[in-house]
């Protein structure tokens, strides 16, 4: 058993792609818990394409991969915000429109410069085991961030993702931390692409959420039982992608889908699925 799990770490992608898909994994449980609750499953997919759509415009500005999708994904998430707004404009709707035209406009560039070079494989499915030095130095800084804003605005984010208009009765700065929740969100969203790609961030925010929501009834649990939940789905999904000789990102999202139909068949037997507690 113990050759079977130190074999594969003699390799030194393997270590590296490890180390991101546990970061990673522990990102997106965090974030994907207030995502989950507060709706915006459909958030991680639509920031993801508008990601895709920012980073075309930067190469094309000879900027970075990571400095274009991050500037549209941050506006993705301000327009988003400011649309919704005064609620005349529900949230998948502005999310459809506003991340769908951000990359409708890289899919304009692309077919305007037939020339263009760029290979955008590895953030449309994934390239874990191409991580490199400064992509964990990117991921671990993202993820660090994360958690201490977190740790910092955890109460005023808790009363915001309940009860918006009671949040804002008690003095809470709802637009401030909508905003920081908002960055936050983006940064995970990017970090997430060379790992499981464009295709499907969207279940690395959602399924360890609610698999941690089928298990527990407390809040405080969700949130603990979804960070370890993530980064286990993506230590197993390595080693299946290591066994299987599968794309990484595909299994540790199959993994995942796994993870939570076992946590809905417990649910069922259990019947215990009450309103959550604090």
């Amino acid at each position: 058993m113990m050759a079977f799990l130190i074999e594969p770490l003699d390799y030194e992608f393997f270590r590296r792609g490890l180390l991101a898909a546990l970061m990673i994994g522990t990102l997106c449980g965090l974030i994907g818990v207030f995502v989950v609750l507060r709706g915006m499953s459909y958030i991680g997919h639509g920031l993801s394409h508008a990601a895709i759509g920012g980073a075309v415009v930067g190469i094309t500005l000879n900027l970075n991969f990571y400095v274009g999708a991050c500037a549209m994904g941050l506006l993705a998430t301000l327009l988003i915000n400011r649309v919704t707004q005064n609620n005349q404009i529900k949230l998948d709707a502005a999310i459809g429109l506003v991340t769908t035209a951000m990359f409708a406009l890289g899919v304009a560039i692309i077919s305007k410069l037939r020339h263009f070079r760029q290979n955008f494989e590895a953030a449309l499915f994934g390239n874990i085991l191409g991580i490199s030095d400064q992509d964990l130095i990117m991921i671990g800084g993202i993820t660090t961030i994360t958690l201490v804003t977190i740790f910092f605005i955890y109460k005023p984010l808790l009363f915001l993702t309940f009860d918006h208009d009671a949040a804002r009765v008690f003095g809470i700065k709802t637009g401030l931390v909508q905003i920081i929740f908002s960055f936050l969100l983006t940064f995970s969203v990017i970090a997430s692409l060379n790992v499981v790609g464009v295709t499907m961030v969207a279940a690395t925010l959602i399924a360890p959420a609610m698999t941690a929501r089928m298990l527990t009834n407390s809040f405080s649990r969700v949130i603990v039982y979804s960070m370890i939940i993530g980064a286990m789905t993506g230590i197993v999904g390595m080693y299946l992608s290591y066994i299987f000789n599968v794309a990484s990102g595909t299994t540790i999202v199959l993994f995942g889908t796994i993870l939570f139909c076992l946590s809905l068949l417990i649910s069922a037997l259990r019947k215990n699925m009450r309103p959550i507690k604090f």
